[in-house]
């Protein structure tokens, strides 16, 4: 195995880079979106427990950009807003979860490194058995709410 503390940016694809990117700009939407919705209606279940794991992935890309030797973006300033019920976000939620599932089967392709690979896979499911089953619940609950 490689040793990856003294790997360059050139040493993984440019391809890879973007990947990463992506990925963490998606994980940092994710989190702002969520924190939207319980700045307007409080700390409702599920945001207020998939916002933390939302950070929890976002640590996960950093110490990739960190191992690749890759800069971590700064982060831009939040512009989400909460929809006008909960009902609505918890169905923008599991929109937001689907396109992320999509997203990482796009993004995996081509990664070559196995960390990498294993980082996006390990989202990946977060997002399509964990967090999409808790959202379409939340539909669930907050249906006559609308």
């Amino acid at each position: 195995m490689a040793n990856t503390s003294t790997l360059t940016p050139t040493s993984i694809s440019t391809k890879t880079q973007e990947a990463l990117l992506h990925a963490l700009a998606d994980e940092r939407e994710a989190e702002d979106a969520y924190a939207a919705v319980l700045a307007a209606y409080g700390n409702i279940r599920p945001f207020c427990n998939i916002i933390e794991a939302e950070r929890r992935h976002q640590q996960e890309l950093i110490v990739l950009f960190d191992r690749y030797g890759l800069a971590v973006p700064k982060r831009q300033q939040s512009t989400a807003t909460a929809p006008d019920s909960i009902f609505e976000a918890c169905r923008r939620a599991v929109d937001a979860e689907v396109r992320n599932v999509a997203m990482f089967d796009a993004l995996i392709e081509g990664v070559e490194e196995e960390d990498i690979r294993e980082t996006f896979l390990r989202l990946q499911e977060a997002s399509r058995d964990r967090h999409l089953p808790a959202f379409r619940r939340c539909m669930g609950r907050s249906h006559g709410a609308r």
